[in-house]
């Protein structure tokens, strides 16, 4: 499992558009989430242990955000080809409080320069990315190195939401998202990868 850090995309980028499907059987376009408060999008897929370790922590701040104006967007841009437990079938099983869309083509993961997951995209109402980071310090356990003892509590990514649902600049300090890298089809890796 190659640990790959967040490409920190310049902060002020203009949220690129995408129409992708999602588990719920619709498409989603940032159309639809144009008077949203700020926008939260998250590259994930199903079976990161990085993603997995997060899922709970990921559910209770859509269940805590979501009721004050915040849109949330999960993207799958995995290979689920040579990648099966991210296909779409199981996608659809992981049962996320928010859209959770397959980007088949990778197209929108290399819009966005996303490079691991989770990697976490923080929007203002003007779709201005305000926040690139991690979600918090905790990492999940791994053989090579024993219990961390710190709490999943999405502290960072909490702060930033908080300070753009209030019309407040994100904090300055923003550490990358770390996990595992995207699972770039053959011959599909993107210039910033690797």
């Amino acid at each position: 499992m190659a640990l790959t850090p967040s490409t920190m995309l310049d902060l002020g980028t203009t949220a690129p558009n995408f129409q992708l499907p999602a588990t719920d059987g619709e498409t989603y376009s940032l159309e639809n989430v144009k008077n949203a408060k700020g926008l939260l999008v998250i590259f994930m897929c199903n079976h990161c242990p990085y993603v997995i370790h997060l899922k709970q922590g990921l559910i209770e701040l859509a269940n805590e955000y979501t009721p004050k104006g915040l849109a949330i967007i999960g993207i799958n841009s995995n290979d689920t080809e040579n990648y099966p437990a991210d296909g779409f079938d199981k996608m659809v099983e992981e049962g996320y409080p928010f859209p959770y869309l397959l980007d088949e083509t990778q197209e929108v993961a290399k819009a966005y320069r996303a490079a691991c997951t989770p990697d976490f995209f923080l929007f203002n109402n003007e779709l201005e990315l305000a926040y690139r980071g991690q979600f918090d310090s905790s990492r999940p356990n791994r053989p090579s190195r024993p219990a961390q003892n710190v709490q999943v509590t999405g502290d960072d990514l909490r702060a930033a939401i908080n300070a753009v649902l209030t019309g407040q600049p994100a904090p300055t300090d923003q550490k990358p998202s770390v996990g595992c890298n995207i699972k770039w089809k053959p011959y599909n890796e993107p210039n910033y990868f690797g």
